[in-house]
């Protein structure tokens, strides 16, 4: 049984591959370019004939079918990333849809029976204003005032290839919305979304007024193994987090947890008008702009009762997150 993993040097595609050679499975994952093979392979410990490393990217059709064949399970985890919003929305949007469609239609084209998507907490955001928990029945607005384009790209994508999925009537979907990813790092490229604990680590003026819905890498693997395997999770969507911490209580564990290590991460919470001063000038922060001050929750109950997912603490995943960034020597 051969488990293909899109997308192979990124953050959480390296723990699905990981998770999935612990568990016995053949694993095929792509990348965009064989010279990063060594690095795949030293991430996620070597595994050596049990890991097939192949190129694809998500434009282009090229390597796709070749990438399908023999697989049973499909998890779709590549996506693109953008350090704040692109002066055009397409960059990120085209490849995130585009992409999704691909990789959706060249499985059902193989037979292959389930395709398990990365979709993202940013295709269930609630409206401004909105309080308590929420769960996988909502769906962000795309036209959503002050939306940042990122969150766009994972709404229109996951739409997209739910779209798809209705004419593929062989082949299933499953999406797995994780919150802010974090927890240990496998090798110093392809952090993604820890570069939010690494800033705090190297020191900023003060930590934003910005609440995270935390949830542990290695719980986000662990839910797309299930969602793969699990009959069950045919045709559903999966909220993944651990809980919801705001920035500042994210840097006082870090200090309280880390000593010394932790003596750059800031005591103060910065002020919402200095962060949108600095948003002029930083245009990665412009995405957070919108979102500062907002408390809302997700209700993870489906994925607990459904696939029997029990994610890790959200102080736990930020310590153990610093603490690999410090290890890794990325701070």
């Amino acid at each position: 049984m051969t488990v293909l993993v899109t997308g192979g040097t990124g953050f959480v595609a390296s723990w699905c591959v990981r998770a999935l050679l612990e568990r016995g499975e053949t694993v095929r994952t792509t990348v965009r370019d064989l010279g990063r093979e060594p690095r795949v392979r030293a991430a996620v410990g070597e595994p050596g004939d049990r890991l097939e490393v192949v190129a694809a990217e998500l434009l282009a059709d090229d390597g796709w079918a070749e990438a399908m064949k023999g697989c049973t399970r499909v998890l779709h985890v590549a996506s693109p990333m953008a350090a704040g919003d692109p002066a055009d929305p397409e960059e990120l949007i085209a490849p995130a849809r585009e992409g999704a469609v691909r990789v959706l239609r060249a499985a059902a084209d193989a037979g292959v029976p389930r395709v398990v998507m990365t979709s993202s907490c940013a295709a269930a955001t609630p409206p401004p204003g909105t309080e308590g928990d929420v769960d996988e029945r909502l769906w962000t607005d795309p036209e959503q005032a002050g939306l940042d384009t990122y969150r766009r790209s994972k709404v229109l994508a996951e739409r997209a290839a739910w779209d798809a999925a209705a004419g593929f009537g062989g082949t299933t979907l499953t999406t797995v919305l994780p919150g802010a990813v974090f927890g240990p790092i496998l090798s110093p490229d392809g952090r993604g979304s820890v570069e939010v604990i690494g800033r705090l680590l190297r020191g900023m003026p003060g930590a934003p007024r910005i609440g995270l819905n935390v949830v542990d890498v290695r719980d986000v693997a662990d839910l797309h193994v299930r969602a793969a395997f699990a009959p069950e999770a045919a045709g559903q969507r999966y909220i993944a987090v651990g809980g919801f911490l705001w920035m500042s209580e994210v840097a006082a564990e870090l200090r309280e947890r880390l000593g010394g290590q932790a003596r750059r991460v800031p005591r103060r919470t910065l002020p919402d008008v200095a962060l949108r001063v600095l948003a002029r000038f930083r245009p990665e922060l412009g995405g957070i702009v919108p979102m500062l001050g907002r408390r809302y929750g997700y209700d993870t109950t489906k994925a607990r009762t459904e696939l029997g997912w029990s994610p890790r603490p959200a102080r736990t995943t930020v310590v153990d997150c610093a603490r690999s960034l410090i290890d890794h020597g990325v701070v």
